[in-house]
Parts: C-alpha cells; structure tokens; sequence
C-alpha cells in the first residue's frame, strides 16, 4: 500500500537549516510546468546557516541578492551560479535570520544544476513560497532515509571553520 504524499506547511519549514536539510532527504521536490507536474526523490542537501557562517551568501549582510533568505522559511532562493547553472535553495527557520538549504540532488539527477535545468528551475521561481505555490513545493511521504553527512562543496573562500563543517548530507545507498 503506497502513504499518501502530504505536501509540507510552513511549520515544516520553522526548523533551523541544518536540522531541516537533514530532514529534507527522502522528501519529494515537485515541479509543475503546463499540465506536466515531475516529482522527484531530494537525495542530496546542504546547509548554510546565517551572516556568521562564511560560506553563506548573506556572509555580509542583507543584499538584493540574498533579500530573500531573510524571508520566513518555505521560500526559494534561487541563484545564478558561474554565470550558468541555476540553483535552488530552500530558506528555513524565522524571518529576518539568513538560513537556506542548497538542494544538490535529486534520483535520477546528481548535482544542483542539472536538477534545476530538468525541472525547468530559473530566477522566475525566485522568492516562490513553497506553502502556496502552484509551481514548485515540497512533498513527504513518511520516509526517513539513512543519510551520511560530509563537507560543503565549493565552498574554498570560507574559513577553514566553515569549509569543515559536515553540513552536507547524502541518502545512503
């Protein structure tokens, strides 16, 4: 007997960035474009906590850019990286505290980049609110995946503090 998918209220997103990108493994990104809607298994995250953590892009304050990762949690923050791919991240915990979690993968598509250019994930999603969208949610179905943790990919310009922290996280097997 298949669990029903329940798609994730803004509770769910009110956890800190490293407790919710643990929690974020097993969980369903969805992607809705005209009729088409893909849903597929996040197998890979990574967290990035606050203005004290180097490796944040909110690093150095409230910008344009990261404006919303100071909004509540259950919001995307989507990026442009090296100019070519698109990234997304979901914002947690409390308004006006940069947090986000960088989804790195999901089945069938390992890396940010290639998950965001196969769900059709651009800058027009940015600042989407998860709880409410049409387009783009998150949806659980009870699983709890066995996961391992591990450094923070190309993260070079962050202290030695911050390149070492185990904030990424990966389904086992």
């Amino acid at each position: 007997m298949q669990i029903p998918h329940r798609r994730l209220d803004a509770r769910d997103y009110q956890k800190d960035a490293v407790s919710l990108a643990k929690g974020l493994l097993g969980k369903f990104l969805c992607r809705k474009t005209g009729r088409k809607t893909q849903k597929l298994k996040i197998t890979e995250t990574e967290a990035y906590y606050g203005e004290d953590d180097t490796a944040c892009h909110a690093h150095k304050g409230k910008t344009r850019r990261t404006s919303v990762m100071y909004l509540e949690g259950g919001h995307a923050y989507i990026y442009l990286c090296y100019g070519v791919h698109w990234l997304l991240n979901i914002v947690s915990g409390k308004t006006d505290f940069p947090e986000a979690v960088l989804i790195r993968g999901v089945e069938g598509y390992n890396g940010p980049g290639k998950l965001t250019k196969a769900l059709s994930i651009g800058k027009e999603l940015n600042g989407e609110n998860l709880v409410t969208s049409k387009q783009l949610w998150i949806e659980d179905n009870g699983e709890k995946p066995a996961f391992k943790a591990g450094k923070r990919v190309g993260i070079n310009y962050a202290s030695d503090e911050d390149k070492n922290r185990l904030w990424r996280f990966m389904v086992e097997g």
